[in-house]
Protein backbone atom coordinates (compact mmCIF):
# COMPACT_ATOMS: atom_id res chain seq x y z
CA UNK A 1 0.00 0.00 0.00
CA UNK A 2 1.92 3.33 -1.48
CA UNK A 3 -0.43 5.76 0.96
CA UNK A 4 0.24 3.29 4.23
CA UNK A 5 2.56 5.49 6.11
CA UNK A 6 2.95 7.55 9.53
CA UNK A 7 1.40 5.76 11.80
CA UNK A 8 0.23 3.21 9.96
CA UNK A 9 3.25 2.47 8.29
CA UNK A 10 4.52 -1.17 9.31
CA UNK A 11 4.76 -5.16 8.38
CA UNK A 12 3.39 -6.13 11.67
CA UNK A 13 -0.36 -5.63 13.00
CA UNK A 14 0.89 -6.39 16.91
CA UNK A 15 4.04 -3.49 16.71
CA UNK A 16 1.88 -0.91 15.41
CA UNK A 17 -0.77 -2.04 18.07
CA UNK A 18 2.11 -1.59 21.08
CA UNK A 19 2.98 1.73 19.58
CA UNK A 20 -0.73 3.34 19.11
CA UNK A 21 -1.17 2.05 22.67
CA UNK A 22 2.28 3.65 24.21
CA UNK A 23 1.21 6.67 22.69
CA UNK A 24 -2.05 7.17 24.42
CA UNK A 25 -0.66 5.92 27.69
CA UNK A 26 0.81 9.68 27.21
CA UNK A 27 -2.81 11.31 26.17
CA UNK A 28 -5.50 9.73 27.36
CA UNK A 29 -6.24 10.70 31.00
CA UNK A 30 -7.69 7.34 32.18
CA UNK A 31 -6.83 3.21 31.34
CA UNK A 32 -5.20 3.93 28.08
CA UNK A 33 -5.38 0.31 27.83
CA UNK A 34 -9.57 0.01 28.28
CA UNK A 35 -11.34 -2.07 25.39
CA UNK A 36 -14.85 -2.60 24.98
CA UNK A 37 -14.94 -6.40 24.65
CA UNK A 38 -18.06 -8.50 22.59
CA UNK A 39 -18.79 -11.74 23.03
CA UNK A 40 -22.40 -13.63 22.23
CA UNK A 41 -24.42 -15.90 24.79
CA UNK A 42 -25.87 -19.54 23.76
CA UNK A 43 -28.53 -17.63 22.39
CA UNK A 44 -25.92 -15.70 19.89
CA UNK A 45 -27.84 -12.51 21.74
CA UNK A 46 -24.35 -10.26 21.83
CA UNK A 47 -22.82 -8.61 25.45
CA UNK A 48 -20.11 -6.08 25.18
CA UNK A 49 -18.51 -4.46 28.56
CA UNK A 50 -14.88 -2.65 29.74
CA UNK A 51 -12.13 -4.30 30.22
CA UNK A 52 -8.29 -3.83 30.54
CA UNK A 53 -5.96 -4.88 27.99
CA UNK A 54 -2.76 -6.21 29.94
CA UNK A 55 -0.44 -7.60 27.48
CA UNK A 56 0.26 -7.69 23.14
CA UNK A 57 2.23 -10.49 22.23
CA UNK A 58 3.90 -11.65 19.55
CA UNK A 59 0.66 -12.76 17.88
CA UNK A 60 -2.19 -12.29 19.92
CA UNK A 61 -4.09 -9.75 22.60
CA UNK A 62 -4.33 -11.03 26.87
CA UNK A 63 -6.42 -9.85 29.67
CA UNK A 64 -8.10 -11.29 32.50
CA UNK A 65 -11.35 -12.41 34.16
CA UNK A 66 -13.35 -14.52 36.18
CA UNK A 67 -13.78 -18.02 33.79
CA UNK A 68 -17.24 -18.29 36.00
CA UNK A 69 -18.95 -14.89 34.87
CA UNK A 70 -20.77 -14.44 32.28
CA UNK A 71 -18.31 -13.18 29.87
CA UNK A 72 -16.09 -15.91 30.77
CA UNK A 73 -18.86 -18.98 30.04
CA UNK A 74 -19.63 -16.92 26.80
CA UNK A 75 -15.95 -16.91 25.52
CA UNK A 76 -15.46 -20.50 26.32
CA UNK A 77 -18.46 -21.18 24.96
CA UNK A 78 -18.19 -19.89 21.63
CA UNK A 79 -13.91 -19.69 21.24
CA UNK A 80 -14.95 -16.27 19.37
CA UNK A 81 -14.65 -12.61 20.81
CA UNK A 82 -14.09 -9.25 19.51
CA UNK A 83 -13.02 -6.24 21.35
CA UNK A 84 -12.46 -2.22 19.82
CA UNK A 85 -10.09 0.03 21.55
CA UNK A 86 -10.53 3.95 21.01
CA UNK A 87 -9.05 6.94 22.30
CA UNK A 88 -10.84 10.40 21.82
CA UNK A 89 -7.83 11.86 22.79
CA UNK A 90 -5.81 11.00 19.94
CA UNK A 91 -8.98 10.15 17.40
CA UNK A 92 -7.93 6.67 17.02
CA UNK A 93 -9.51 3.26 17.25
CA UNK A 94 -8.41 -0.38 17.02
CA UNK A 95 -10.68 -2.96 16.28
CA UNK A 96 -10.02 -7.01 16.65
CA UNK A 97 -12.06 -9.94 15.93
CA UNK A 98 -10.85 -13.48 16.38
CA UNK A 99 -10.30 -16.68 17.94
CA UNK A 100 -10.22 -16.75 22.22
CA UNK A 101 -8.38 -19.68 24.66
CA UNK A 102 -7.78 -19.79 28.36
CA UNK A 103 -4.59 -18.67 29.36
CA UNK A 104 -4.86 -20.53 32.19
CA UNK A 105 -0.84 -20.91 32.91
CA UNK A 106 2.59 -19.83 34.34
CA UNK A 107 1.45 -16.17 31.88
CA UNK A 108 -1.77 -16.03 34.80
CA UNK A 109 0.05 -16.71 37.49
CA UNK A 110 2.95 -14.05 36.83
CA UNK A 111 0.06 -11.55 36.08
CA UNK A 112 -1.91 -12.59 38.99
CA UNK A 113 1.11 -12.59 41.88
CA UNK A 114 1.68 -9.01 40.43
CA UNK A 115 -1.41 -7.21 41.37
CA UNK A 116 -2.30 -5.74 44.47
CA UNK A 117 -3.63 -7.65 47.42
CA UNK A 118 -6.60 -6.32 47.55
CA UNK A 119 -7.36 -7.24 44.07
CA UNK A 120 -6.32 -10.94 44.63
CA UNK A 121 -8.36 -11.52 47.30
CA UNK A 122 -11.30 -9.77 45.28
CA UNK A 123 -11.08 -12.31 42.50
CA UNK A 124 -11.30 -15.62 45.21
CA UNK A 125 -14.25 -13.04 46.85
CA UNK A 126 -16.26 -12.45 44.30
CA UNK A 127 -18.56 -14.81 42.69
CA UNK A 128 -19.06 -12.43 39.72
CA UNK A 129 -22.22 -12.01 37.98
CA UNK A 130 -24.01 -13.62 40.41
CA UNK A 131 -26.42 -12.27 42.09
CA UNK A 132 -25.77 -10.45 45.12
CA UNK A 133 -28.61 -9.64 47.53
CA UNK A 134 -26.86 -6.76 49.54
CA UNK A 135 -23.05 -5.49 49.21
CA UNK A 136 -22.54 -6.43 52.94
CA UNK A 137 -22.58 -9.79 51.78
CA UNK A 138 -19.84 -9.35 49.42
CA UNK A 139 -17.64 -7.75 52.18
CA UNK A 140 -18.37 -10.67 54.60
CA UNK A 141 -17.33 -13.02 51.79
CA UNK A 142 -14.31 -10.42 51.19
CA UNK A 143 -12.96 -10.81 55.32
CA UNK A 144 -13.35 -14.57 54.73
CA UNK A 145 -11.29 -14.87 51.85
CA UNK A 146 -8.43 -12.64 53.88
CA UNK A 147 -9.08 -15.00 56.65
CA UNK A 148 -8.42 -18.07 54.40
CA UNK A 149 -5.90 -17.13 51.93
CA UNK A 150 -3.54 -14.62 53.91
CA UNK A 151 -1.17 -12.23 52.54
CA UNK A 152 -0.04 -14.55 49.40
CA UNK A 153 -2.95 -15.90 47.85
CA UNK A 154 -2.40 -18.45 45.23
CA UNK A 155 -4.23 -17.65 42.00
CA UNK A 156 -8.04 -19.02 42.02
CA UNK A 157 -9.03 -21.65 39.38
CA UNK A 158 -11.97 -20.26 38.18
CA UNK A 159 -9.54 -16.78 37.69
CA UNK A 160 -7.25 -16.21 34.23
CA UNK A 161 -6.10 -15.02 31.11
CA UNK A 162 -7.71 -14.86 27.86
CA UNK A 163 -5.57 -14.91 24.48
CA UNK A 164 -7.37 -13.33 21.54
CA UNK A 165 -5.65 -14.49 18.74
CA UNK A 166 -7.03 -12.11 15.60
CA UNK A 167 -8.23 -13.07 12.24
CA UNK A 168 -9.13 -9.50 11.57
CA UNK A 169 -7.06 -5.99 12.84
CA UNK A 170 -8.38 -2.69 11.96
CA UNK A 171 -7.01 0.82 12.54
CA UNK A 172 -9.25 4.32 12.43
CA UNK A 173 -7.68 7.49 12.33
CA UNK A 174 -10.40 10.60 12.61
CA UNK A 175 -10.83 12.21 9.38
CA UNK A 176 -11.86 15.86 8.04
CA UNK A 177 -15.59 16.03 7.22
CA UNK A 178 -15.63 11.96 8.28
CA UNK A 179 -13.76 11.31 5.82
CA UNK A 180 -11.55 9.11 7.93
CA UNK A 181 -8.68 6.73 7.36
CA UNK A 182 -9.03 2.72 7.78
CA UNK A 183 -6.95 -0.14 7.40
CA UNK A 184 -7.56 -3.69 7.57
CA UNK A 185 -5.67 -6.53 8.24
CA UNK A 186 -6.98 -10.22 7.66
CA UNK A 187 -6.34 -13.41 7.61
CA UNK A 188 -7.72 -16.51 6.48
CA UNK A 189 -6.25 -18.64 9.31
CA UNK A 190 -3.73 -17.91 12.34
CA UNK A 191 -1.50 -19.30 10.05
CA UNK A 192 -1.57 -17.63 7.02
CA UNK A 193 -0.31 -14.05 5.67
CA UNK A 194 -2.06 -10.98 6.27
CA UNK A 195 -3.58 -9.06 3.57
CA UNK A 196 -3.91 -5.73 4.13
CA UNK A 197 -6.58 -2.84 2.10
CA UNK A 198 -7.67 0.50 2.55
CA UNK A 199 -11.20 0.45 3.15
CA UNK A 200 -13.54 3.30 2.82
CA UNK A 201 -14.80 5.64 5.97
Amino acid sequence: MSDRDGIFAGSDPFEISKAWLQEATVFEPNDANAIALASVDEAGLPNVRIVLLKDIEADAFIFYTNYQSAKGRELIGSGQAAFVMHWKSLRRQIRVRGQIEKEDGAVSDAYYKSRPLGSKIGAWASQQSAPLKARQILKDQVDKANLEHGENPERPPHWGGFRLSPLEIEFWSDGEFRLHDRFVWRRRTLQSPWDVERISP
